[in-house]
Formats: structure tokens, C-alpha cells, sequence
């Protein structure tokens, strides 16, 4: 499989940032497979202090398949897009690790000052149609 790697991140920030849920849910159901998953990581500190308070390690988040990457898409678009404060943009280059694994950084951006307030990485693992397997994403990381 060979990918044009700037343009594969490209679709890949573009479906966070998209307005049209018709639009939008066409792309979660190109850029990822039927069983895509997608783990947060290192979820926030009040998940982690939950967990903690149970005498629970500090459990991965995810989400599994086209309805559920949807929805998780469609939330953080709301949360962060819809009101017109924040855009996501790709932060730097994005890099093919291994024949099958891309790394993109990530910036939440204010469009008030263009200055980035948030961001992180996510590695993506993608199957042998170019689609996401497994997204890793870390938040916060720079």
C-alpha cells in the first residue's frame, strides 16, 4: 500500500473540523475501517482521579466501530468547532513510521489569535485499504 501521507493527514484533521454530519460521517466511513478503534490514551485527570478513587488504574477511553467513531467525532466537533472559538489543524508534518503506520501531530487553534491552545499526537495504524485500524491519540503532547 502506498499513501500520499499530507494528504491522508489533511482528511484526516479535515473530518474534525466538518460541519455537514452527512459530510462528516462519509468521512469517518472512508478514513476508517467498519472496526476502527480509536484510544484516548491518557484520559483527562477528573477520569483519572475517578479511577483512582476506586482503586482503579487510569483506564484507557475508546471507541469501536463507524456509529461510535461517528458520534465521538460529531461530540468533538460540537464541544470545540461548532461554537466558532477553536479549529483543528495539523501541526507540522505527518510522518510514516512503518509501511502502514502514520504519525500526526495535531493543534486545537484559537480563531481569535491563531495561537495553538491545545493539541497532540495520534498514531494510526491502517489496514491494507489505506483505512484506520487502531488510533492511538495522546493529548498534550507536543
Amino acid at each position: 500500500m502506498t499513501i500520499d501521507v499530507k494528504r491522508w493527514a489533511d482528511r484526516y484533521v479535515a473530518q474534525w473540523n466538518e460541519p455537514d454530519p452527512a459530510a462528516r460521517t462519509a468521512l469517518v466511513r472512508e478514513l476508517w475501517a467498519p472496526d476502527g478503534v480509536q484510544v484516548l490514551v491518557d484520559p483527562p485527570q477528573a477520569i483519572r482521579e475517578a479511577a483512582a478513587d476506586l482503586a482503579f488504574p487510569a483506564p484507557p477511553l475508546e471507541v469501536r466501530g463507524h456509529d461510535a467513531l461517528d458520534a465521538r467525532v460529531a461530540r468533538a466537533y460540537e464541544m470545540f468547532v461548532a461554537p466558532g472559538e477553536h479549529v483543528f489543524e495539523a501541526a507540522g508534518e505527518a510522518s510514516l513510521l512503518l509501511q502502514n503506520v502514520v504519525a500526526i501531530r495535531w493543534s486545537m487553534v484559537s480563531t481569535r489569535t491563531r495561537e495553538a491552545v491545545g493539541g497532540g499526537l495520534d498514531i494510526l495504524a491502517l489496514d491494507g485499504d489505506g483505512r484506520v485500524r487502531t488510533d492511538h491519540q495522546f493529548i498534550g503532547v507536543s
